[in-house]
């Protein structure tokens, strides 16, 4: 009975010592008593750690995109004839059209390259912005969760910001007299007057973001699974 009584005297005094600590703190009172301490990171440095991964991907794909070629010649983004007209292109080509279709497509490359550099500061933006919810729900996700992060939250300022950007250099190349032109060529064609075609600088602009996002991804696998990739002290931390 003395020891029952020695024992509750003892967590009634700990409790009025550290009643300042909140549940949510967790083993506080525990780690102030020395009979437990925690190893699992905070969330100031999973919050730190996360955005310099974030700052991280974001820097290394618009350097990857925003330059010359960074488009054109990387396959899995360059930017290709709208779908429609691709299913055509060989007749576009056979009838003198192929010269016109790489100068368009060159020109369409150019514009997206052009634009990509505005999208830092959006990005940046919606790192400033990110909840402790968004926080934990990236650290805790899916090797693209950042990414996905950043299409739903900043897709809509992208097109906004691109297309003004896009419409600069595709003047400067002639892109849509160009389209118009092949628009020509393909309407020749028996049948494609049935088949819908995009406006060309939406279509270039989507074709952008969507470049962008697809680097990022795999700018975020790689902070996330490959060490030499975490170049901040937070990061090696964080994605032990």
């Amino acid at each position: 009975m003395k020891s029952k009584l020695l024992m509750f005297t003892f967590f009634i005094t700990a409790i009025t010592v550290f009643g300042n600590y909140t549940v949510c703190s967790g083993a506080g009172i525990f780690e102030k008593l020395g009979l437990f301490r925690s190893t699992s990171l905070s969330d100031t440095k999973i919050a730190g750690g996360l955005k310099d991964a974030l700052k991280v991907a974001v820097d290394n794909a618009v350097k990857l995109t925003g330059k010359e070629n960074g488009f054109l010649k990387n396959e899995a983004i360059k930017i290709l004839l709208p779908e429609k007209i691709q299913l055509v292109e060989k007749g576009l080509r056979v009838i003198g059209a192929g010269p016109a279709i790489d100068e368009f497509v060159l020109s369409m490359n150019r514009a997206a390259e052009h634009a990509v550099p505005q999208a830092e500061s959006i990005f940046i933006d919606a790192i400033m912005k990110l909840t402790f919810d968004d926080v934990m729900g990236i650290y805790k996700g899916s090797e693209t969760a950042a990414t996905d992060y950043f299409k739903r939250t900043t897709h809509d300022n992208l097109v906004e910001a691109f297309l003004p950007a896009a419409r600069t250099t595709m003047d400067k190349y002639s892109v849509t007299q160009q389209y118009n032109s092949l628009l020509d060529r393909y309407k020749k064609i028996p049948l494609s007057q049935n088949v819908p075609v995009p406006e060309i600088d939406r279509y270039v602009v989507e074709k952008t973001i969507d470049g962008l996002f697809y680097v990022m991804a795999q700018q975020e696998r790689k902070i996330r699974t490959d060490p030499s990739a975490r170049v901040t002290d937070l990061l090696k931390e964080i994605f032990k």
